[in-house]
């Protein structure tokens, strides 16, 4: 709780100062780019995590990550001050609370949807539609298929969840006919 706590923080002056250049959405970005390199890299994620290393060869790989990735140079700045608060770990997570503070500034929700196979373009388009209205608000969608649940769709948007799926529909049938509930 402590560390989101201390990760929105990092991720609130970020935005603002980004807001003030008028380059929130490129500065989330740049920072998911970030995220995902350490991600990718054992050797950096292994710089990162491990405290036997030194502030300079963090600062070392700030700037590589800065040249590799093009970063504006708000963003190399505020990553060297990561380092030098020894919170460059911090990053996916200050990544995590930039990306909700940005979204929560243009109107726009993050949606999981889940179905027993891949969706075509068409229906993509057509639950975005549907999320859209029931939100009041742009949706970005991310989806996942689970043969598991044999037909339907779960939708997850923050904290709700519609679960239209065929798994969930014949578990209710049996336990209504389990309870004689007719």
């Amino acid at each position: 709780m402590i560390q989101a706590s201390v990760s929105r923080r990092y991720a609130r002056a970020l935005f603002s100062l980004a807001l003030e250049e008028g380059k929130h959405e490129r500065t989330g970005e740049e920072l998911d780019a970030v995220a995902q390199a350490i991600r990718a890299s054992s050797e950096a994620r292994t710089l990162v995590e491990n405290p036997g290393y030194a502030p300079a060869q963090r600062h070392a790989l700030v700037d590589v990550l800065t040249k590799s990735l093009s970063l504006s140079p708000l963003l190399s700045s505020f990553l060297h001050l990561l380092v030098d608060r020894h919170r460059l770990a911090e990053v996916p997570s200050i990544a995590r609370s930039y990306r909700e503070m940005v979204d929560e500034k243009v109107g726009r929700v993050r949606a999981t949807v889940t179905s027993a196979s891949r969706l075509s373009e068409e229906e993509l388009r057509q639950v975005r539609e549907v999320l859209a209205q029931a939100t009041r608000r742009s949706i970005v969608l991310d989806t996942r298929a689970d043969p598991q649940i044999i037909g339907g769709l779960i939708a997850q948007v923050g904290a709700k969840e519609w679960d239209g799926s065929l798994r969930t529909q014949l578990e209710r049938m049996k336990r209504e006919l389990k309870g004689g509930a007719f």
